[in-house]
């Protein structure tokens, strides 16, 4: 259960809604997800956090489905299940296979198995990986 209600369209502020037009706008839906439904208390933190998601997800060096396969991995590290079903569907909307679904979590599971084996060894850092 949200700590917040979620927002409907009738009950967001004027700021919230420009927000939410923005993002159906850019998104070419007319869904608003329950993030943003969550944020809209805080029109302010809405709308910069949907800024600064428009520029690190949008065009850049990494492919869009790269960067929403990173967003995967770090919401399982981070424990956010919302984060890794609301970014799990819109890496498989860019195109993700169920076989690179399945490496992405090799590799996470991969990872997550060794990060924790060398935390608990504490092993020191190889002087060639810190150039």
């Amino acid at each position: 259960m949200a700590t917040v209600p979620l927002l409907s369209d009738e009950e967001a502020s004027a700021e919230a809604l420009a927000v939410f037009d923005d993002i159906r706008t850019v998104r070419g839906t007319d869904y608003v997800n329950n993030f943003w439904r969550a944020l809209a208390h805080d029109p302010a933190l809405l709308k910069a956090t949907w800024e600064r998601l428009k520029q690190v997800m949008g065009p850049g060096a990494l492919d869009p489905l790269v960067k929403e396969m990173i967003y995967v991995a770090v919401s399982t590290a981070n424990g956010c299940e919302y984060c890794v079903h609301s970014h799990t569907a819109a890496a498989r909307a860019k195109g993700m296979t169920t076989a690179q679904h399945g490496e992405l979590l090799a590799v996470i599971g991969m990872a997550m198995q060794t990060n924790g084996i060398v935390t608990a060894l504490q092993v020191p850092v190889d002087d060639a990986f810190r150039a």
